[in-house]
């Protein structure tokens, strides 16, 4: 087990934008950290108050990823700074099919293990899922060809975007259980009242009844979930890096750029 060194505080203080936080600041292998204050990650930006852009304006964001589908971007639609300028990255379609605040065809009573098992086949399906490997693509071409901050979004900021986040880092050289750590860090968030706010009336719509159980699993993450996907990765691929290197672009010459840009 790696022994982490204590990381300065990573999440900014927001009133309507759930887990806004910097995924920098982790040792890579060889020497060095990630650098701060250039990879940022949140969920979507529908409630975000006069103050959390001003946060956002002032961090110098160039590049937005919003892993979001069509739908859901329609639905929540993200304010803006009367000065915003920042690239936004989407897809021109859907990126999931069920997302977990939207809750499913099933209508039935959820119980914490089914709301488990759904958030497992999240990640089982995300390694093919095609839009998810073309945002994917995608976010490492922006950040090796553009300039200044960036920050992924989805909805939670918690699936797509911890999946997109883990990625990086293991790109760069961060050991595993640092990669786990900054996932889980959703758990800690301060602003789980933003999320519960924005998905539990959808859920308690949708289901016969919800465990509270139930609703941590769906609206937080497990140490398994992030697991999944790389296992599913490394048993169809060989290795993350051989996924990385063949279906998402990140060959050795990218991924040298990438670490000259942000490890330092």
């Amino acid at each position: 087990m790696m022994i982490r060194e204590t990381r300065p505080d990573p999440f900014l203080p927001t009133e309507g934008i759930h887990n806004l936080r910097d995924y920098g600041g982790y040792a890579v292998t060889g020497g060095g950290r990630v650098k701060t204050g250039l990879l940022y990650r949140s969920g979507q930006h529908m409630e975000a108050s006069d103050g959390d852009l001003d946060t956002l304006h002032n961090l110098d964001i160039r590049t937005i990823i919003d892993f979001r589908g069509k739908s859901e971007r329609s639905s929540f639609p993200c304010r803006r700074h009367d000065a915003f300028t920042s690239e936004v990255i989407a897809y021109d379609g859907e990126t999931t099919s069920s997302p977990p605040h939207e809750g499913g065809l099933d209508k039935s009573d959820m119980t914490a293990e089914k709301a488990r098992q759904r958030m497992l086949s999240v990640y089982t399906r995300m390694p093919v899922n095609p839009a998810m490997i073309d945002m994917f693509a995608q976010y490492f071409g922006a950040l090796d060809s553009r300039d200044g901050a960036s920050l992924i979004h989805c909805f939670a900021g918690k699936d797509r975007t911890g999946v997109a986040a883990s990625l990086l880092l293991h790109t760069l050289g961060v050991h595993h259980d640092d990669i786990v750590h900054e996932f889980l860090l959703t758990n800690e968030a301060p602003t789980q009242h933003i999320l519960e706010r924005q998905s539990l009336p959808r859920m308690e719509a949708h289901y016969d009844s919800i465990e509270p159980g139930a609703v941590r699993n769906l609206i937080g993450v497990l140490p398994e979930y992030i697991d999944t996907y790389f296992a599913e990765v490394t048993r169809d691929h060989g290795s993350i890096d051989t996924y990385l290197a063949q279906i998402l672009g990140v060959d050795e010459a990218r991924k040298a750029r990438l670490i000259e840009r942000y490890v330092g």
